[in-house]
């Protein structure tokens, strides 16, 4: 079977190829010649998710999914969520991003936070939803130089290291990315006709 996985993100395409293994081509948006970029205009990951994979099997008509992905955090109401990857604004790194969190959250004492992952697959035409969640806390400095986004300031609830010092296998395992890319893995083993 054939996917395409509608990102630009190395990391997160790096990260859904252990995920999934070798039973599905897995390819990217370069390896079917797009270049531009997708528009990502609502206001909940779920709604961008699918705006993203409408997107691109309007296009090309191949059988693709998209992802998005926010963190939410309670003491910020629930910010940056589907902002997350331009909270600093657009074209920051994600140590810009990261320094907004940690600058706005300084002097609060409740860190309470969730990583949550909306992916939208369509297959002939039809479209799937799936979500992953996971419950943590924000971290007052980073810590760790693996993984990307807030990885170093974010500490899973049961750990005592954050997912950028946890090995990539088991920040998978774990991850909300994972949990959802483990629910559409097997959906696509046991709905779609299989690998």
């Amino acid at each position: 079977m054939k996917l395409v996985f509608v990102t630009n993100n190395q990391h997160k395409l790096h990260e859904i190829r252990q995920l999934i293994g070798e039973q599905i081509e897995l390819c990217s948006l370069t390896d079917i010649g797009f270049t531009g970029e997708i528009p990502e205009t609502h206001e909940t990951i779920e709604e961008n998710a699918r705006e993203k994979a409408i997107y691109i099997y309007n296009r090309y008509h191949m059988d693709c999914f998209a992802d998005d992905t926010g963190l939410e955090i309670e003491s910020l109401d629930g910010r940056p969520g589907v902002y997350s990857s331009r909270y600093a604004g657009e074209n920051v790194s994600y140590e810009d991003n990261m320094n907004r969190v940690l600058e706005e959250m300084k002097t609060m004492t409740n860190r309470r936070s969730r990583f949550r992952t909306a992916i939208s697959l369509i297959i002939g035409g039809k479209e799937y939803l799936f979500q992953g969640e996971i419950k943590g806390e924000i971290l007052t400095e980073k810590r760790g130089s693996s993984g990307f986004g807030y990885d170093p300031v974010f500490k899973p609830d049961g750990y005592n290291k954050t997912f950028a010092e946890l090995p990539l296998e088991e920040k998978n395992r774990i991850s909300h990315r994972g949990r959802a890319i483990a629910k559409l893995a097997d959906f696509l083993k046991n709905q779609a006709g299989g690998f």
